[in-house]
């Protein structure tokens, strides 16, 4: 093992499970099961385990188990070697997350200082062909991975957009209005911008020279019309302020980080990934992925934890071999789902194997023995 892993793992009224325990050893964990029991469940309760609202994004309300509706918690055994450290998060009806690390209050973003989580889910299949919003989304996760602060700015931004945004709806032309809030918003998106070029360049390190069976890919953030070329705060204070007249007629801001995309090409092809098969997507995605993990492991000495929903059915028996070997060299804890043990023969004692059943709608945990 060369990165923190999850040692106990319990769920109290998450999602279908009522209540489930985990032990683990540091190996890589194969959740399998029919759809519907629970294993996609368990990997976004790891994913909490990391600042932000895990992998599916939701509300604290949306993880309580139904129909009782109590208050949900997860505890979690962090372990480093001789270092152990106590997670345990959750949600009291009607009120909002809360953290405790060690037995004490904390942000989420000291979650950051424990471990790294990355995760590709098949909600992001569709990631090169849908909208901007989703491939800024993966972006920003990414970026959150190498540089915590990230998250941060990007929510100092969002609150100063809105703030603005208020303004420009309610046609207020009064200059003096305007000038803090796009100082604040000016600010965060010179960080933004600066944090993304740093993690799609370390991304494009990870890929270089590296020998896999997945398709490297090359990045680039792109940036909307009247953003091109914006690096400083000075840079988009003055924009904001010249685009005032154009945003209030649209009454929102035009300018800013929050209209960025992500380009990638498919490097041996020269193809928009756009246009590539959706085999070829889905390659894209693991290799950003594990590159993403490489370079993690690369810079902190240590492997984050890798969350893998569903990947093994979408891969022929050859590349999932491959999938699983780079796992396992990678050397840290990976959580991955499928319908059947059948998908994980390949990694054989190599990883932990869990059956994740249902019996009147709550989800069972089993570990299946060899």
């Amino acid at each position: 093992m060369s990165g923190i892993h999850v040692g106990h793992l319990t769920l109290s009224h998450f999602r279908s499970h009522r209540l489930g325990r985990m032990a683990l050893d540091g190996r890589p964990v194969a959740l399998f099961g029919p759809n519907g029991a629970g294993k996609t469940n368990i990997l976004e309760a790891v994913s909490l385990l990391s600042p932000g609202r895990g992998l599916r994004r939701a509300g604290a309300e949306e993880m309580a188990r139904r129909p009782e509706r109590l208050g949900w918690k997860i505890r979690a055994t962090l372990a480093d070697g001789a270092r152990i450290h106590e997670v345990a998060t959750g949600a009291e009806p009607g009120q909002p997350r809360s953290l405790r690390i060690d037995g004490k209050p904390a942000p989420q973003l000291a979650l950051a200082d424990l471990t790294r989580i990355v995760w590709l889910v098949p909600a992001q299949d569709r990631l090169w062909i849908e909208g901007a919003e989703g491939r800024r989304r993966f972006l920003d996760r990414v970026t959150m991975s190498f540089v915590p602060a990230h998250g941060e700015a990007v929510l100092a931004h969002e609150k100063a957009m809105r703030e603005r945004n208020r303004l420009l709806k309610d046609q207020v032309r009064d200059t003096m209005w305007y000038e803090a809030i796009e100082a604040q918003m000016a600010e965060a998106a010179a960080r933004i911008v600066a944090y993304r070029r740093e993690a799609v360049a370390r991304l494009a390190a990870a890929q270089a020279g590296s020998e896999t069976a997945f398709p490297a890919a090359e990045l680039g953030v792109i940036e909307a019309e009247g953003s091109e070329g914006l690096d400083s705060a000075d840079d988009f204070a003055t924009a904001h302020a010249a685009s005032r007249p154009r945003d209030m007629g649209a009454g929102r801001s035009l300018i800013g980080p929050h209209r960025s995309d992500l380009g990638a090409v498919y490097t041996a092809k020269g193809t928009d990934a756009r246009h590539c098969s959706t085999g070829e997507q889905k390659a894209l995605l693991i290799s950003l992925i594990l590159a993403n993990a490489r370079a993690l492991k690369s810079e902190t000495g240590a492997a984050p934890l890798v969350l893998l929903d569903e990947v093994a059915a979408h891969l022929d028996t050859a590349r999932r071999a491959a999938l699983f070997d780079e796992i396992c060299a990678l050397g840290g804890q990976a959580w991955m789902t499928g319908t059947g043990a059948e998908l994980f023969a390949e990694l054989g004692p190599r990883a932990q194997a869990f059956e994740i059943g249902e019996q009147s709608g709550i989800s069972t945990i089993a570990e299946a023995r060899p």
